[in-house]
Order: structure tokens, then C-alpha cells, then sequence
């Protein structure tokens, strides 16, 4: 089990049990400055505040001091996913579909690997992505790196949400 899954496995239960999802483990940095970026969002999809991700935190750090799955010195980092946020799981993609998005893929699609279009949803295994005015459907095993792009619309929406 490599070590992102066993943190995941270590820390997911108590982050459910708190109302938290967690949609990415990410490691930054090199051996002497890295970084644990743990990604959570309110499983009711209501905003998240610094509160939540220090409580959050706190818990997180106990438990990895407890089992001790990383051996080299780190820092830890909770964040909510924000407004921009990155497109990590499958259903990310049906969740935000309408909105504009950036996109990467591992091998090139169609000669190119970077794709900057509408988010039209999924079928199958595949992310359907409208780009220059073409429907395309990536693998979802392809892609590398996504993310929404900050948009007056998606500030919009998410205001609309936030303050209701």
C-alpha cells in the first residue's frame, strides 16, 4: 500500500465522522520541506470555515503522530477545495458540469494535452469536455491535472450557495 493510501486509510473514518469528505491527498515539496496537503469539503456540501479545518486538523495531526505512516519530517496543511477548486473524482465532473474548466490529460488527445472548455459531464469512464466548440470524450484515466477555472458565473453560484 503505498503511503497516500494508508494515510487515507488512517484518517478518512474520522473525517466522515465529522460530516468531512476528503477529495485530495496531495504530498508537496522536496525531502527536507514537504508538505501534507489533506483537501476536505462538508459532506452536505455546505461552506467550510477555518474553524472546521483547524478542528480538522488537529484530529488529522493526532492520529498520524499515533500510527506514524510518514518518516520524514513534514508539515501539515488542511484546506477546503475553494472556489477554483481541482476536478479529482469522476463525479466531479457531473457534480460541476456547465462550468468552464481546465484540463490535462497524461498523453496527448488530438495532438495536444491541455484543454480549456465547458464541462459537459461524463459517460462511462469518460469526461465529456466541450472545447473550441467540439464535444470531446477524454478517459478519465487520462487525465492528469483539472480544475475550475474562476469565472464571474462560478463566483456567482457560489455566493448564491454560501449565503443561503
Amino acid at each position: 500500500m503505498d503511503i497516500i493510501a494508508k494515510i487515507r486509510q488512517i484518517i478518512e473514518p474520522a473525517a466522515t465522522d465529522k460530516g468531512f469528505e476528503i477529495v485530495r491527498l496531495l504530498f508537496q515539496g522536496d525531502d527536507a520541506n514537504r508538505t501534507l496537503q489533506i483537501m476536505v469539503e462538508k459532506i452536505d456540501r455546505t461552506g467550510m470555515q477555518i474553524d472546521d479545518c483547524e478542528k480538522l486538523s488537529k484530529t488529522f495531526s493526532a492520529l498520524l503522530d499515533v500510527e506514524d505512516p510518514i518518516t520524514s519530517r513534514y508539515m501539515l496543511e488542511v484546506t477546503s477545495p475553494g472556489i477554483d477548486r481541482p476536478l479529482v473524482r469522476l463525479d466531479d465532473y457531473e457534480r460541476f458540469k456547465g462550468y468552464e474548466a481546465k484540463l490535462e490529460t497524461l498523453t496527448p488527445i488530438e495532438g495536444r494535452k491541455r484543454f480549456r472548455g465547458k464541462i459537459v459531464g461524463t459517460r462511462e469512464d469518460n469526461v465529456v469536455f466541450l472545447f473550441e466548440e467540439k464535444e470531446m470524450q477524454i478517459p478519465f484515466s487520462q487525465v492528469s491535472k483539472a480544475k475550475l477555472v474562476l469565472t464571474d458565473e462560478l463566483v456567482a453560484q457560489f455566493l448564491k450557495k454560501h449565503q443561503a
